[in-house]
């Protein structure tokens, strides 16, 4: 492991399936915008070298949606930024966002990719309290 060069902001560890079908269901669909935004702004607190919009990519997704290509953008460009959190966080990247991309075909799986990725971010750091202050890596 590389020894720290920053420091960021833990992010919140999140049940896979009730970010996929479980609150979705519930909230009508509602919960989903609200988890994009979230992820978001932790993704910006947590590594503060990187330009990360928050409220962005939830309002291409939200008022967008009917262009179909803009929120497949917006899905692509979170994987990515998803990989660059990894990085940060001196752990091997693994998230795809070709995969994360073609997951949006599929029963829109690409929520529970993507949160199985983030939740892998935090394992590293044993599962920190959201908010801790964390060590990154370059």
């Amino acid at each position: 492991m590389t020894s720290p060069i920053a420091r960021g902001l833990a992010m919140k560890t999140r049940n896979p399936f009730a970010v996929w079908i479980g609150l979705p269901l519930i909230t009508l669909g509602i919960y989903h915008f609200v988890w994009y935004y979230k992820i978001h702004r932790e993704m910006a607190e947590f590594d503060r070298r990187r330009s990360v919009p928050v409220a962005g990519p939830m309002l291409v997704i939200l008022l967008l949606g009917w262009t179909i290509i803009a929120p497949l953008i917006s899905y692509y460009n979170t994987g990515n930024r998803i990989k660059n959190a990894q990085r940060a966080a001196g752990i091997e990247p693994t998230c795809s966002a070709v995969v994360g991309l073609l997951l949006c075909f599929v029963f829109g799986l690409q929520s529970l990719y993507y949160q199985v990725q983030l939740n892998k971010i935090n394992e590293h750091f044993d599962s920190a309290e959201p908010g801790t202050v964390v060590a990154l890596a370059a």
